[in-house]
């Protein structure tokens, strides 16, 4: 049986032909909405309405810079394993920045006055419609690998967990694109080459040891003249990084494993964020503060705010502050211990504040303050800390950055009692990863999971 060759033509394909017609019609209903809608009421116009065609003819030639755009940010890749979230956000950057080209490049031209106007109004109708036919596209994306057009056929070197995990997750999640065809224990190399031709192999999978390397290169040799992709899981970093970076100096490669957490730029704009979004909150919020300041007094006897020991930035400890949702003493008997769900200790008040985690809230003056940043690893207490430093690797690595109200690690469903492990693996990528807009997704994903998540208490 032939073989049937994937292309990953149709995906990209349709998804460049998307953008071109949405961007086109960005500038269309751009240019109506500026001189022929009922906007023209409240914004007249003043000084004629210019020729269609110049607009036209702008988009034309303009369109070729948003099209660099999404290709310089991966966007025409196929299997794209994401959520639509990375790639809104990606859209948010890119009509951004198109506009500011757009504008810089309408300046030097004489020949026409574009309007500023309209300029402004396709930023936000391309914005709008760029969103929604992608996230068409996404689904289509996903309902088209799941049909089984474009799939292409896995087979995983090797043994363990990696291994295991790997095959269950492309079982689990046809929509990307692969199909795991099996997991094979190191078979001799010289039959692999048949082996990937007789079960139609687009893709290697190793999961090898770190004493294995010359295994991968056996393997990597052997598959020589194969149109075949090989990847391999790096257990060797696994205890180091993910984030791997190569530098040369004088020609000689070094492979970087661990960097600085954050440049001197980068801690001074997430702390310029840190203080704006939370003077914002704390007075916007303010009467809701003061409903459950009130509550609580009602609810039970004892002080409003408890005061927490935490662990911050360089194992530095702080007190973080909280709404009282337990019992006065609640630990006098049993210690540091971790909530519960139906925990007895906490009060009628206070199962509503954990549930929707309006306990937090007063830890916006904690950020204030600069003891925490809105996002980062959750602090832990002293307690805790001395225990998971012990059994969970790189664990102390939380601390390169300011911990944070909300983190990655939460909002991908690993709150309450989730393993300690899964939580550190999470919020570590957080830290080799972090970008502003990174952090504008974990809070927009955090009001989502306060709303209608069900791991809170």
């Amino acid at each position: 049986m032939k073989q049937k060759k994937q292309n990953d033509v149709i995906i990209p394909l349709l998804t460049i032909l998307a953008d071109v017609v949405t961007i086109e019609l960005s500038f269309l209903l751009a240019y109506w909405l500026r001189f022929y809608s009922p906007l023209t009421y409240y914004i007249p116009v003043t000084l004629g309405i210019p020729p269609l065609e110049a607009y036209v003819k702008a988009s034309l030639y303009t369109l070729p810079i948003w099209i660099w755009l999404f290709k310089r940010r991966g966007l025409y890749k196929q299997r794209r394993i994401t959520h639509f979230s990375d790639e809104f956000f990606s859209i948010i950057r890119i009509v951004v920045l198109a506009l500011l080209l757009i504008a810089g490049a309408a300046f030097f031209y004489r020949e026409f006055s574009y309007s500023r106007g309209v300029y402004i109004l396709v930023g936000v109708v391309a914005l709008v419609l760029l969103t929604l036919v992608r996230y068409g596209m996404f689904h289509f994306e996903r309902w088209w690998y799941k049909h089984g057009h474009d799939v292409k056929n896995i087979l995983i070197i090797g043994t363990g967990e990696h291994a295991k995990s790997l095959f269950n997750y492309f079982n689990l999640h046809p929509e990307l694109g692969y199909t795991p065809k099996g997991i094979v224990d190191k078979p001799p190399v010289e039959t692999i080459p048949e082996l990937l031709r007789t079960q139609h192999i687009d893709t290697i999978i190793l999961t090898f040891s770190s004493t294995e390397h010359s295994e991968i290169y056996e393997i990597v040799r052997a598959c020589e003249g194969m149109d075949v992709e090989i990847m391999f899981v790096p257990t060797i970093l696994d205890v180091m990084t993910s984030q791997v970076r190569i530098q040369y100096f004088e020609r000689t490669p070094l492979l970087s494993i661990k960097t600085p957490a954050l440049s001197t730029w980068n801690r001074f704009v997430k702390r310029v964020f840190d203080i704006i979004f939370s003077l914002f909150v704390l007075v916007v919020l303010a009467p809701l503060y003061l409903l459950i300041i009130v509550l609580i007094k009602l609810d039970s006897k004892g002080p409003i705010f408890y005061l927490q020991e935490r662990i911050g930035l360089d194992g530095k400890v702080f007190h973080v502050i909280k709404f009282r949702s337990m019992k006065v003493d609640a630990e006098k008997e049993t210690g540091p211990v971790w909530a519960k769900k139906d925990d007895p200790r906490t009060t009628r008040v206070g199962k509503f504040l954990r549930r929707f985690s309006l306990d937090e809230l007063p830890q916006f003056i904690n950020v204030l303050k600069g003891d925490m940043s809105i996002v980062g690893p959750r602090p832990e207490r002293p307690f805790f800390v001395e225990q998971f430093r012990k059994e969970i690797p790189k664990y102390l690595d939380r601390h390169r950055v300011k911990t944070g109200m909300t983190g990655w690690a939460q909002v991908n469903g690993l709150r309450g009692n989730a393993p300690i492990a899964e939580r550190t693996k999470y919020d570590l990528y957080y830290i080799e990863n972090w970008s502003l807009v990174f952090d504008l997704k974990i809070i927009a994903k955090t009001v989502y999971a306060v709303l209608f998540g069900k791991d809170a208490y």
